[in-house]
């Protein structure tokens, strides 16, 4: 009897037993299939919000945007100077149709929106060169110093530069003999920093000089940036004013045909322009991300534009990418190509870009990072 009773007891304690186990892997089954569906819920979400923002952002100009943000641009262009500030830098943000001013994670983010410096981890050092139109070249080197985990530094020097041309006159139409030389140069001093874990703020001082020939113009502008993540899956905004300063004008003298010397020009504004930017991750897994971002530019020389890009990472080593503009007059759809190539004291990317602008041709962009 006494047998009898304990195989009872131990078949009873097998059946709990087997019971427990099946309520366990009932209930994980289950709480797996809820965070599946959370995350799908919020991709749908964000590709949901993304297309909107698109919508709206075409609905806009197309029933008038410029009421909403005056589009004085229109009727100002080529009216500002310094105009080598406003070309683009970096093969990854010129190949996602310059849509760049809320993704600015890399060391790139001197040019594009001060604010990103503090939006990744390792120092980094930038380089790119640009075969600009009709033989000019166009070359960006920065590098950003992170001081601690919510202050980073960095600086920037940006060239634009071509061979001496001959000096041609009326009655000389073929050449006089002499040359002269054509080049651009800025200097940039930067700073960011993390105010809370979701929003930073950046600031970039910069000395410009364009030299032409005998004559110089030089002034001192800043960049002001934000950066904010709205805490919905990956999104995040930024609203970026690039090339604030006061009105610049040329120095230098020239003697007229006449006899009489010129000394005295006219001054013209900065190119500043206001944009504001939103961007998500559609797709983010271990092996796949596609990475949107949309952006809206308002400059005080030209009409307002909208920038669409668009970038698919496989693994983090190797992207595509493209962008295309709206409301632009040459420069409209880009592509490009990166690849990431870590080592065991450094991690190197190499990126490329080509972007179609028209009657003019094309332009080729070239930049490497470096990350240690």
């Amino acid at each position: 009897m006494r047998n009898l009773f304990f195989q009872k007891l131990l078949w009873i304690n097998q059946i709990s037993r087997s019971a427990r186990n099946d309520t366990q892997s009932y209930f994980a089954d289950l709480y797996k299939k809820l965070i599946t569906l959370n995350t799908l819920n919020i991709m749908k979400k964000q590709i949901i919000l993304f297309i909107s923002i698109c919508f709206l952002s075409l609905l806009c100009f197309k029933q008038g945007f410029a009421q909403l943000i005056p589009n004085l641009g229109g009727q100002r262009v080529g009216t500002a100077a310094v105009q080598f500030l406003k070309i683009g830098v970096g093969a990854r943000a010129v190949g996602m149709g310059e849509s760049f001013v809320a993704i600015a994670n890399d060391a790139s983010a001197l040019f594009w929106n001060p604010a990103g410096i503090v939006e990744f981890q390792q120092n980094e050092l930038f380089v790119s060169h640009i075969n600009w139109l009709v033989d000019i070249k166009h070359d960006f080197i920065g590098y950003v110093h992170h001081l601690n985990a919510t202050n980073s530094l960095g600086i920037s020097v940006t060239a634009l530069y071509t061979d001496d041309m001959q000096e041609t006159t009326e009655y000389q139409p073929t050449g006089t003999g002499n040359y002269f030389s054509f080049g651009d140069v800025a200097v940039g001093l930067t700073y960011g920093r993390k105010m809370t874990d979701r929003f930073s703020f950046g600031i970039t001082l910069k000395y410009f000089q364009e030299t032409l020939a005998e004559f110089k113009m030089h002034g001192v502008m800043i960049d002001l940036g934000t950066f904010y993540w709205t805490g919905f899956g990956t999104s995040r905004f930024a609203v970026c004013v690039s090339n604030f300063g006061n009105q610049v004008k040329p120095t230098g003298s020239f003697t007229n045909r006449d006899g009489a010397k010129i000394n005295e020009f006219q001054s013209f504004s900065p190119p500043t322009i206001f944009k504001v930017g939103f961007a998500t991750e559609l797709v983010q897994t271990a092996e796949h991300r596609v990475t949107t971002a949309i952006q809206l530019n308002h400059p005080n020389d030209n009409a307002e534009n909208v920038n669409l890009g668009l970038e698919y990472g496989w693994r983090n080593y190797f992207c595509i990418r493209g962008g295309y503009k709206l409301n632009v007059d040459e420069e409209t759809f880009s592509a490009g190509i990166g690849c990431k190539v870590p080592l065991k004291i450094i991690d190197l990317s190499f990126d490329f870009a080509y972007s179609d602008f028209g009657r003019l041709g094309n332009v080729s962009r070239f930049s490497i990072l470096m990350g240690y």
